[in-house]
């Protein structure tokens, strides 16, 4: 059962990003006439959905399809086990190169992408990578993939928009395209605080349904301990998007802290020992 903290939250939100979506729509039909609703009407549909399809694409393109024999063989018999447990369908294995040992999930329920560094599977012993595995399926089972990509996908929409509108209403010169850029930005930004709010919880969330599942909470504080220690010194191949959909996320500058994707990992730790 998902958290009825994070359905209320991604309910919240989601109403919240709705209505930003709307006023896409409605600059849209500003922009070209009530007339061309159908066009606005479609493309309010369509992108989203091709975001979303470049998004999967582009975070799983470097990762190469896990073979269920030899060495790998444990690790889909975990995860199917797993997946039985918690009532989804198992999803695509994965493992990629990422220069740190870490993991994401991506897709949506039924049709979903885990995806392990070969760091991970180095690193980690067989308990603590099923706590991993475990976290990965809670994001997948709880939808809250979908949410963070969808409303990433607004939050750019509307720093587009934000930066249309300041052009049409002043000089087209480059001082006016840098304050655009700063203005699109910062929309966006503001958009993401709407997101964060969802990404912060829903990492509490899949740690505690990983450890109702796995029967124990240590497995994968030990784990995000290794994982925190053995990304120390090392550089992260990953996107900053593909980033916030990992399992540690490390905030470096001061603003990251603040726009943190994660909560941090000695509260996660010391929460899942508790």
């Amino acid at each position: 059962m998902t958290d009825f903290g994070l359905k209320v939250r991604m309910a919240v939100v989601g109403s919240i990003l709705f209505a930003f979506y709307m006023l896409v729509g409605a600059f849209g039909l500003a922009m070209f006439g009530f007339g061309a609703w159908p066009l606005v009407l479609l493309g309010l549909l369509v992108l989203p959905v091709i975001q979303y399809k470049i998004g999967t694409w582009s975070a799983t393109r470097r990762a190469e399809e896990m073979p269920e024999e030899g060495q790998y063989r444990d690790v889909h018999r975990m995860t199917e086990s797993l997946c039985q447990d918690m009532g989804i369908d198992k999803p695509k294995l994965m493992v990629m190169q990422m220069g740190v040992p870490n993991a994401f999930a991506t897709g949506r329920k039924g049709n979903g992408v885990v995806v392990v560094s070969t760091e991970l599977l180095t690193l980690l012993q067989r308990d603590e990578l099923e706590g991993v595995i475990a976290h990965e399926l809670a994001h997948i089972k709880n939808r809250d993939v979908l949410a963070m990509v969808l409303g990433s996908s607004i939050a750019m929409m509307v720093g587009w928009v934000a930066y249309m509108v300041y052009m049409f209403g002043g000089e087209r010169n480059i001082g006016s395209i840098f304050v655009g850029m700063i203005i699109s930005n910062v929309a966006q930004m503001l958009v993401m605080i709407f997101v964060l709010a969802i990404s912060r919880y829903r990492e509490y969330v899949a740690d505690d349904d990983a450890s109702q599942y796995i029967g124990s909470g240590d497995p994968l504080a030990r784990a995000l301990e290794k994982i925190s220690q053995g990304s120390q010194g090392r550089e992260s191949q990953l996107d900053d998007s593909v980033s916030a959909l990992c399992i540690f996320n490390a905030d470096r500058s001061l603003l990251e802290k603040v726009f943190a994707t994660h909560p941090p990992m000695e509260k996660r730790i010391e929460k899942l020992r508790g």
